[in-house]
């Protein structure tokens, strides 16, 4: 279990303020009850190729306060709840976000040595995450910003609120590339759509990011498959295959929901002054 201090200033680092919004500017196209509200149970929106459309903004969904405790144990939500600031609350991101890993039980040990021993160098503080670096997928759509998708018939674009990133996935009926030879932070990504979900094939990452803020690795050996099913006008499921045999006995799995942010827009949010580097006993 990692300090709560620790914790918290991981949250600091990937987080800025609530969900950006536009002042009374409705979003064209958003059905709507008979009050004027976004009506998030309506039917999910088409593209003119007939594709089910996932632009919008989304926020994961989240656990409450109550939940995280008896995921993670009231000591480390209580005192990251205490040391938090508005907008980085533990009920504000995903559990999956905390522990990639957490729907495993502690006798399941899907980590290698070697991913083994850098979990436990990241959790005592003898490898500190730099500021100011990209934190990766999935991670940076579980956190606490928005994250915005774009949807075109061969390009599809998500743009990460938490650090002001973005990913390319295209559909225009290439491949992955067979060698990488610049591996990338948020990897390289490809799909297609299987009836109503598309399902995104990514490789080519470098080794760089943490799979969650506890710290759990990964290598360029990773590969990760997405499928993304507008369930209707509100809601995303999304869940997520990962595959790195260099540091987990088998590829596993994590589901998830996002929720749509109707009427909202999501900022720029761009790391300056490492201010918090001060705090993190890094010169």
């Amino acid at each position: 279990m990692i300090p709560a201090q620790r914790l918290f200033l991981l949250f600091a680092l990937f987080s800025t303020a609530a969900h950006a919004q536009w002042l009374n500017f409705p979003t064209p196209g958003t059905p709507r009850t008979p009050d004027g509200k976004p009506n998030l149970s309506a039917p999910s929106p088409r593209t003119a190729d007939g594709k089910p459309d996932l632009s919008g903004v989304w926020h994961v969904q989240t656990l409450s306060i109550a939940e995280m405790r008896r995921l993670f144990g009231s000591g480390l939500v209580d005192g990251a709840l205490t040391l938090s600031v508005p907008g980085m609350e533990l009920d504000t991101i995903s559990k999956y976000a905390v522990n990639i890993l957490v729907d495993f039980k502690p006798e399941e040990t899907l980590m290698r040595p070697e991913a083994a021993e850098l979990f436990r160098r990241r959790g005592t503080g003898v490898e500190n995450r730099e500021v100011c670096l990209p934190i990766g997928i999935p991670l940076a759509g579980l956190v606490s910003e928005g994250t915005k998708i774009v949807q075109s018939p061969r390009l599809t674009v998500i743009m990460y609120e938490s650090d002001g990133t973005h990913r390319q996935i295209y559909t225009d009926g290439r491949a992955l590339p067979k060698e990488i030879v610049q591996p990338a932070w948020l990897g390289y990504s490809a799909g297609k759509w299987d009836r109503d979900t598309l399902v995104v094939e990514s490789a080519g990452f470098n080794d760089k990011t943490w799979l969650d803020v506890s710290g759990h690795p990964h290598s360029e050996a990773l590969r990760i498959v997405e499928r993304y099913h507008r369930r209707d006008f509100g809601r995303l499921d999304v869940e997520v295959t990962l595959d790195d045999p260099q540091m987990y006995t088998k590829p596993f799995t994590i589901k998830f929901t996002y929720q749509l942010l109707a009427d909202a827009d999501i900022f720029e949010n761009i790391c300056e002054n490492e201010k918090d580097r001060a705090h993190t006993g890094k010169n």
